[in-house]
C-alpha cells in the first residue's frame, strides 16, 4: 500500500524520565542523535521528557517562558545539530496561574534549523480515577485552549499530548485543518495503557486515514507512578510499523507521507461523513 513517492523515516523516543532535568536532557540528547544516525527526517519525544518530578508542582519551578530556557534552548540546539524535526513530547510552559503552581504542558516544535515552528499547549487534563489509582493534572498544570496543525517534510502533523488520545472531535478538527500525521506523545499510566493504548491509537489511525506517531514514557517514575511504554508507529490503515515495549530508546519506521491522501481519495469515509 504504497503511492511510489519518496519514503521518510521518522522516530518515537520512548524514556524513563525521572527529577533531573540534565540527566533527562543528556538521555534525550543521545536518543535523538541516534535516531539522526539511522536516518530519520523527524523525531518525537514522550509527554514531560525533560522532567518527572516526585510531586506534579514542582514542574512549576522548571517552567519557561516561550521561546526562551534552557530546556527550550536544548531543543533547538539539538535539532539544528542533528539537521532533526523535533515534536517536543511536552515540557513545562509558564501560564496565567503560575503564582499557583500550575503550568502549560506544552509541545514546541523545531525544525532542522532550530527554528521553532509551532507551540502546542496540553487541551485535556488528566483528572481521574482508575481503581485504586487517583490522578488530578488540574491541580499542578493549566489547560491549554487551540489546536495546532504545522507542516513537515513528513506531512501536516497534528499535535496532541496523551490524554488528548480519548478525544476523537479533537482528531477530527485536526483533520478538517489538514492533518495527515498525528503525533501523541504520551505517559500513559500502566493500568490504562494494558486496556487501551493500542486500540485508540490504531483507532485514530484507522478512523481519520492518517499516520499516528506515539512515544511514551516507561518504568517506575519518583512520584510512584508506573507508565505502559510501548511507543509506537503506526499506518493509516491500522498497522503498526515498530513498537517498543520497555526500555529507553528509538523507535523508527519508513511513512509515504502521500499515502493518507491516495487512501482519502480511494476509501472516501472523511467526505462521506454527514453529522459535522
Amino acid at each position: 500500500m504504497t503511492t511510489g513517492s519518496e519514503t521518510m523515516r521518522v522516530a518515537a523516543i520512548q524514556m524513563n524520565s525521572g527529577p533531573v532535568v540534565a540527566d533527562n536532557l543528556a538521555l534525550a540528547e543521545r536518543l535523538l542523535a541516534e535516531a539522526a544516525s539511522d536516518g530519520c527526517t523527524l523525531a518525537v519525544l514522550p509527554e514531560n521528557f525533560a522532567l518527572m518530578p516526585e510531586h506534579g508542582r514542582d514542574k512549576a519551578r522548571h517552567a519557561e517562558e516561550p521561546g526562551n530556557g534552557p530546556i527550550q534552548d536544548f531543543l533547538a540546539a539539538t535539532a539544528k545539530r542533528q539537521g532533526l524535526w523535533i515534536v517536543s513530547g511536552s515540557l513545562p510552559l509558564v501560564s496565567p496561574e503560575i503564582a499557583a503552581q500550575r503550568v502549560y504542558g506544552a509541545c514546541p516544535v523545531y525544525d532542522s534549523h532550530g527554528a521553532a515552528r509551532a507551540l502546542y499547549r496540553k487541551i485535556h487534563l488528566f483528572d481521574v480515577d482508575v481503581g485504586e489509582e487517583s490522578y488530578r493534572e488540574s491541580h499542578s498544570m493549566y489547560p491549554g485552549d487551540e489546536l495546532v496543525a504545522v507542516d513537515t517534510p513528513c506531512g501536516r502533523i497534528g499535535l496532541t499530548i496523551c490524554y488528548d488520545l480519548r478525544f476523537p472531535e479533537m482528531f477530527r478538527r485536526l483533520i478538517d485543518d489538514g492533518a495527515t500525521v498525528f503525533t501523541v506523545p504520551a505517559a500513559f499510566t500502566a493500568t490504562t495503557g494494558e486496556a487501551h493504548w493500542h486500540t485508540l491509537l490504531r483507532a485514530r489511525a484507522i478512523e481519520n486515514l492518517a499516520y499516528v506517531i506515539a512515544p511514551g514514557q516507561y518504568g517506575r517514575h519518583p512520584d510512584d507512578r508506573s507508565t505502559y511504554g510501548h511507543s509506537l508507529i503506526c499506518d493509516p490503515w491500522g498497522r503498526i510499523l515498530a513498537e517498543r515495549a520497555d526500555g529507553n530508546g528509538v523507535v523508527a519506521a519508513d511513512i509515504d507521507p502521500l499515502l493518507p491522501d491516495k487512501l482519502r481519495r480511494e476509501f472516501p469515509a472523511l467526505t462521506n461523513r454527514r453529522l459535522r
